[in-house]
């Protein structure tokens, strides 16, 4: 026997005939269980649960406007002054122009021998106060690459003493060469960057050189925890090393890149910092450090120097440039002026709107908005 109900009764859940059951059902004249699409009574099914929805007046929106715009205006001139207050200074040694002394090592090779010479001299027109940082810098190499960043092995470089043997498929073409597999592989490796810079003070056609630190420029977790030379062997790393060869690029093998134990092979601090790659095609990476000796004296004095560079990393073949910048740094890093101007207009649009909302609202708000009923 068929079940007849209204819509009324169906969603009330109990259809005219039938005895309500517990489950929302509901037992019709013929014994048939008869179904309900009555949702449960509960607070989210029911939609009771509780809601907030801010209102938006002219008294919390308004101060909200001049809040943010006197908060944010101070903090980013204060950036933008300490940005400024950085110095830097930047040499582009690419040698395209062909004024400039590294002109005739525009086409160098990999393996150029002897390797090309250049130097280049410059004047600071302000001391360097505080720690210098030198750094260098290519534009128009895509390190974010998707095969290129994924072209290495994380485990060989790690110390794994299988992986050493056996690289990870990802480094293809560049995991084996001549039958033996390369230590480090992969493409990130393959094109370290290899130019040597050293910098000299000039006084009266006298060149002193400036100590230049190469320790102390990686990142503490990547020498200590991502980067460890493989074990055993006494710690002679050419034996550990045996049975490898060095990547194609390279003209000497990861075990002779230091004459420091502590700074050789895979916790080389030069290859770990080119190891973590830029994510945009022009960047800069720490090269060396040149502290400060005393607080009598600035680090770098105003004068003449030259930068003496053994070129050879090639760039001209893909457009690229190379430069050599000294920074000082500040308690928010290197120059950077984006963030206080960020910060600056910010602050000026909130409270330049909170003027404007401010008028609007002074000139208009009052007004009697109802409509005048004639009689």
């Amino acid at each position: 026997m068929a079940v007849n109900y209204s819509a009324k009764e169906e969603a009330d859940g109990h259809p005219s005939g039938g005895v309500g059951v517990p489950g929302g059902g509901a037992v019709g004249g013929g014994g048939g269980a008869v179904k309900t699409r009555k949702p449960d009574n509960t607070a989210f099914k029911q939609q009771r649960l509780p809601a907030w929805q801010p209102i938006l007046t002219a008294g919390t929106v308004l101060p909200a406007f001049f809040i943010i715009g006197l908060i944010f205006i101070p903090i980013g001139i204060g950036i933008f002054v300490t940005s400024n207050n950085i110095r830097e200074y930047e040499i582009d040694y690419t040698g395209t122009e062909p004024s400039s002394p590294c002109n005739k090592c525009l086409n160098v090779s990999w393996d150029s021998t002897p390797p090309c010479t250049c130097t280049i001299n410059f004047t600071l027109e302000h001391s360097f106060e505080s720690n210098v940082f030198m750094y260098y810098g290519l534009s128009n190499f895509y390190q974010n690459h998707r095969r290129y960043v994924k072209s290495r092995d994380d485990s060989q470089l790690n110390g794994d003493n299988s992986s050493l043997l056996n690289p990870s498929k990802e480094c293809e073409p560049y995991r084996t060469n001549e039958d033996k597999p390369i230590a480090p592989c992969g493409a990130i490796a393959n094109s370290m960057f290899n130019d040597t810079l050293e910098l000299y003070r000039i006084d009266n056609d006298t060149r002193t050189p400036i100590t230049l630190i190469k320790k102390g420029i990686a990142w503490w977790t990547d020498k200590n925890v991502k980067f460890r030379n493989p074990t055993g062997g006494g710690n002679n790393l050419t034996a550990l090393f045996q049975g490898t060869t060095k990547p194609v690029n390279w003209p000497k093998p990861v075990y002779m890149l230091d004459s420091e134990p502590d700074n050789n092979g895979f916790i080389n601090e030069d290859f770990i910092v080119w190891m973590r790659t830029a994510a945009l095609p022009t960047f800069r990476k720490l090269y060396r450090l040149i502290e400060r000796k005393n607080s009598f004296q600035p680090t770098l004095q105003a004068g003449k120097y030259s930068l003496d560079i053994a070129y050879n990393y090639p760039v001209h073949s893909f457009d690229g440039r190379k430069r050599m910048i000294l920074s000082t740094i500040s308690w928010m890093g290197g120059k950077n002026p984006f963030l206080g101007i960020a910060y600056i207009t910010v602050g000026s649009i909130c409270f330049f709107l909170g003027v404007v909302l401010l008028f609007i609202h002074h000139k208009y708000g009052n007004r009697n908005t109802s409509a005048d009923i004639p009689n």
